[in-house]
């Protein structure tokens, strides 16, 4: 089955320009579940509610803020966001290539394929092996739906990867963390060598799954089976009086808790 491609454009570098396409590395590690209404089973819909008038928020009313203490904000409109936005990348222009493995694991975001668009098949074969051989990778400045990453193209197993990576801004500090540095015995650390090349084995990713995922999956399988599935009832048309009748609801609940102080 084809995946569907989140971005088309060009990698280009020097006078080389390769035509490709961005498309989906990883699916959804984990199942997901949509909240219900307990006694009918409608799905659950999320409203923007406001405390202090006791009422649901209407889109035309709500407003983007930045936390700068707790309570206090710096309010910015979509026009001043969009402002400061960078437009949106055709190429993927990459600065310099780097070793990868310079590159610390921490600093890795998301994985994501670049495959040939029509017409750049023989040039990327060629990237792809030579990165490969070299075990090099391109770095670059790329604009994702609004947002400027900085990314590290790769050669992997005959094909190109695009890794979006953490600005080193983002990576928290460590130092902290560690333990205190004092001398080790030599008996403890030829132990230690023992054991960690005992354990030495090569990586199979096969080897390895999410037991809680198969689990909940073999779960729902079984209940289909032995009781099928609920339906959620037919909604009419009468948004704007559901919203007034949950506006009820809540204020008759704000006054019976004041009723009771």
């Amino acid at each position: 089955m084809a995946q569907q491609e989140i971005w088309n454009g060009t990698i280009s570098f020097s006078l080389v320009a390769i035509p490709v396409k961005l498309v989906r590395a990883v699916g959804p590690g984990r199942v997901s579940f949509r909240m219900l209404h307990g006694k009918d089973y409608s799905p659950l819909s999320r409203k923007m509610y406001c405390p202090k008038e006791v009422k649901i928020v209407p889109a035309d009313e709500i407003v983007r803020g930045y936390e700068i203490a707790p309570d206090n904000y710096i309010v910015i409109t979509d026009r001043e966001l969009e402002s400061v936005s960078p437009e949106r990348s055709r190429t993927i222009e990459i600065l310099e290539f780097i070793d990868i493995r310079e590159v610390d694991p921490v600093y890795y975001d998301h994985p994501y394929y670049l495959v040939p668009s029509k017409g750049g098949e023989k040039a990327y074969r060629l990237l792809v092996e030579v990165m490969g051989r070299a075990n090099r990778a391109g770095i670059a400045k790329f604009v994702l739906r609004e947002r400027e990453y900085l990314v590290a193209v790769k050669s992997t197993d005959g094909a190109l990867t695009l890794i979006t990576l953490h600005y080193s801004g983002e990576i928290l500090p460590g130092e902290d963390l560690l333990p205190k540095e004092e001398n080790l015995d030599a008996e403890g650390k030829t132990r230690m060598k023992k054991i960690i090349r005992e354990m030495t084995a090569d990586f199979h990713p096969d080897k390895y799954a999410d037991e809680r995922r198969k689990k909940i999956t073999k779960l729902l399988e079984k209940k289909a089976k032995e009781k099928g599935t609920v339906a959620a009832p037919e909604i009419e048309e009468e948004a704007e009086e559901g919203v007034v009748d949950l506006v009820a609801v809540l204020e008759e609940s704000m006054r019976k808790v004041k009723e009771r102080r």
